[in-house]
């Protein structure tokens, strides 16, 4: 569900903004300029995957002193740490990472808060409700927005049984959009994406992720384990997503910047 840093010389798609320093584990500080915040984790071998052997691996490939510079090995799923979900990621036949264009990827933003739900139940989910009480609060979701869902779930990120919140069963519980939200979104307000704090777009006892299948049917990309969003103004940021452009990538990691 969607380094050395991946090459060397990575380009991020549609962004002026170096790779360098991705990273997921804690997550990057905001910074403390005011209308800046990094929304990325750090690349790192021990964030949560969405599932067993997933998990980013990493080994020296050279160093300083037996080949006189330092380069690192990773060995990456395109859904790891923060990241980008792909039309194709879901739909056949749906553009693929490479052809997400500048304009989808630097987009306005609003954060939707159901922290205080999501503290009491792990499965609440984004409504239409919320959606409707949000624009009654701050103002109308404009127009290839993304709608980012801030749930508080990245406190649980240093423990991946917390993160994913399995239970006895298996079954893994966080917080997510619902398939009727999604829905409301891209009919009435025509959004380009949209993103959350926790592994997947889909709740995580999800079975048939509609909110993925309806998005990317859509023709537009999600956004994953994000972090800071309590950081970002619920509405009026923008955010930049350098979106690394995997060949045939179904998404991939992604440093995101939110601005206001």
């Amino acid at each position: 569900m969607c380094t050395h840093s991946l090459s060397r010389r990575a380009a991020l798609t549609g962004a002026a903004a170096a790779v360098g320093g991705m990273a997921f584990g804690a997550p990057a500080a905001a910074s403390a300029k005011r209308g800046l915040a990094d929304l990325t984790y750090p690349i790192t071998t021990a964030f949560p995957p969405f599932a067993d052997g997933e998990e980013a691996r990493r080994s020296a490939y050279t160093t300083i002193a037996d080949d006189g510079y330092y380069m690192q090995e990773w060995r990456l799923v395109e859904h790891t740490g923060t990241h980008v979900d792909a039309p194709g990621h879901f739909t056949e036949g749906g553009r693929l990472s490479t052809d997400l264009t500048p304009d989808e990827l630097v987009t306005p933003a609003v954060v939707v808060d159901i922290a205080g739900r999501a503290a009491e139940n792990p499965d609440a989910q984004v409504t239409v409700a919320d959606l409707r009480a949000f624009e009654r609060r701050y103002a109308k979701i404009p127009r290839d927005a993304a709608v980012l869902m801030y749930s508080g779930w990245g406190v649980k990120s240093g423990s991946k049984d917390a993160y994913r919140g399995t239970d006895a069963e298996g079954v893994l519980h966080f917080p997510g959009f619902s398939a009727d939200a999604c829905e409301w979104l891209l009919e009435k307000r025509h959004i380009r994406s949209l993103g959350v704090d926790t592994l997947s777009i889909d709740p995580g006892d999800s079975e048939e992720f509609p909110v993925h299948v309806t998005l990317t049917g859509a023709d537009r990309y999600g956004l994953e384990n994000l972090a800071n969003l309590s950081s970002l103004p619920r509405h009026g940021a923008t955010i930049m997503v350098g979106l690394l452009p995997f060949e045939q990538g179904s998404g991939g990691q992604a440093r995101i910047f939110g601005m206001w």
